[in-house]
């Protein structure tokens, strides 16, 4: 059974960094497509970053150049590393696995596309 948990959730303020991970059970990590979404209340649930089995990644515009996607295939680990945190940025985040080789472009744009999600981990950030 596929598993994931998010950690690495936290408050910071503005222009602070933060690092989520996501670790990854029951499935053979390098095969797989993997994405970071985030849901801020009252709004839609918006991709984040993707990342796909040999490494190429999809940003939305709004984070390009603050945040990274990774991904760490011998501890089966997704990270994303966030830098100049902004106060719109503040949102709940949410790693996403999908069992299937993907478009990463595309992909980020369709959470229905994966099939496995973690809990979420909470990010805010003050001004």
């Amino acid at each position: 059974q596929v598993q994931l948990v998010e950690s690495g959730g936290g408050s910071v303020q503005a222009g602070g960094s933060l690092r989520l991970s996501c670790a990854a059970s029951g499935y053979s990590f390098s095969m797989y497509c993997m994405g970071w979404f985030r849901q801020a209340p009252g709004k839609e649930r918006e991709g984040v970053a993707a990342i796909d089995s040999i490494g190429r990644t999809s940003y939305a515009d709004s984070v390009k150049g603050r945040f990274t996607i990774s991904q760490d295939n011998a501890k089966n680990t997704l990270y994303l590393q966030m830098n100049s945190l902004k106060p719109e940025d503040t949102a709940m985040y949410y790693c996403a696995a999908e069992a299937r080789s993907c478009y990463v472009d595309l992909a980020r744009k369709l959470p229905g596309f994966f099939g496995y999600w973690g809990q979420g981990t909470q990010v805010t950030v003050s001004s």
